[in-house]
């Protein structure tokens, strides 16, 4: 299953929701402000650290570069996807939770 995020996780819960309510193996794609959740350096850094032991966690590469990031500012074990990317994992890992 695909879990959608789109809040900051400094502003919402929701980041955190997602990780006590997804099922193991399931994928995650953090977008829009989300895409804090994935920065290094951060206070939730151990979190998104500990989600990747057990989901496979992405970040919109270009919502990361409209926040002033690249892929060198992004937690190890993360992946950087593009809209192409995202694309394909509607279709492969629907349904989609999207979770606000």
């Amino acid at each position: 299953m695909l879990h959608t995020v789109n809040k900051s996780p400094f502003e919402r819960n929701a980041f955190k929701g997602c990780l006590a309510r997804a099922q193991k193996d399931s994928v995650i794609l953090l977008f829009e402000d989300a895409v804090y959740a994935a920065i290094k350096g951060t206070t939730i850094e151990s979190v998104t650290v500990r989600a990747t032991q057990d989901f496979k966690v992405c970040v919109l590469g270009p919502d990361l570069k409209a926040r002033g990031y690249d892929e060198g500012h992004v937690v190890e074990g993360v992946t950087v996807v593009d809209y192409g990317d995202f694309v394909d994992m509607v279709v492969a890992y629907g349904p989609v939770v999207a979770w606000l």
